[in-house]
């Protein structure tokens, strides 16, 4: 069985309303995986697609298994294929022999990409691994001050597509009680938190949420109705 196989057979189950996976990695991404983003409407419109550096010398010294230009490839296909779907992904920076030009090339594939979402972090060595006894170690004021400008690039972007969401109407599956006294807590199919006041009988449900504000992480708004889809 493939992910995709087993990602059509779950929109069998009843009252399954929406289905992610994670975390996938870009050489698992075939073409059928890809059709089924475009086929299953259950198949949420977000997918965590890390891709860790945006430099083939790099991606290459951590054995990735794909080149840039690959990860970008497969990034239009599952546009075309779905052309409302957002990504998220993983970023290291700092990893040994990373150059100057190396990193202004991760810099580069998310200007290209555009990200909802992100995790990044320095590279930090493991015992026993390659990259550990590596020559070429990156400083680590120089790691800080990368991994400071990729974040706020990656701010940047999750900020404007956290506020092309403010006006909309989106469906927004509650989990539970937000931290105010009344609020409930739940997800948008892009995986947003999203913040409404609310009765607690919708909480499991689908609900239909005007969004009204975005902050860093999360959204909030006001039910545009208080019955839960069908």
């Amino acid at each position: 069985w493939g992910l995709a196989r087993l990602a059509e057979a779950l929109t069998g189950i009843p009252g399954l309303a929406r289905i992610r996976y994670t975390t996938s990695h870009p050489r698992d991404m075939d073409d059928a995986l890809i059709a089924a983003h475009r086929d299953l409407p259950a198949l949420m419109p977000f997918l965590h697609l890390p891709v860790q550096s945006g430099s083939d010398r790099i991606l290459d010294a951590m054995n990735r298994g794909h080149t840039a230009a690959e990860y970008r490839d497969i990034v239009l296909r599952l546009r075309d294929a779905r052309p409302d779907i957002a990504l998220s992904s993983d970023f290291i920076v700092g990893h040994p022999g990373e150059t100057d030009a190396d990193f202004e090339a991760t810099l580069q594939l998310i200007r290209d990409v555009g990200f909802a979402q992100a995790f990044s972090f320095k590279y930090s060595p493991r015992p026993g691994t390659p990259a550990a006894g590596a020559p070429l170690q990156i400083a680590e004021d120089v790691k800080d001050a990368r991994l400071q400008a990729l974040q706020a690039l990656l701010r940047e972007q999750q900020d404007a597509f956290n506020a092309a969401t403010v006006g909309r109407v989106v469906p927004v599956l509650f989990t539970g009680h937000g931290r105010k006294a009344g609020q409930l807590a739940g997800r948008s199919p892009y995986l947003q938190p999203v913040h409404v006041n609310g009765p607690d009988g919708l909480i499991g449900q689908i609900v239909n949420v005007e969004i009204r504000e975005r902050y860093t992480n999360s959204l909030s708004g006001t039910l545009v109705q208080e019955r839960a889809f069908a």
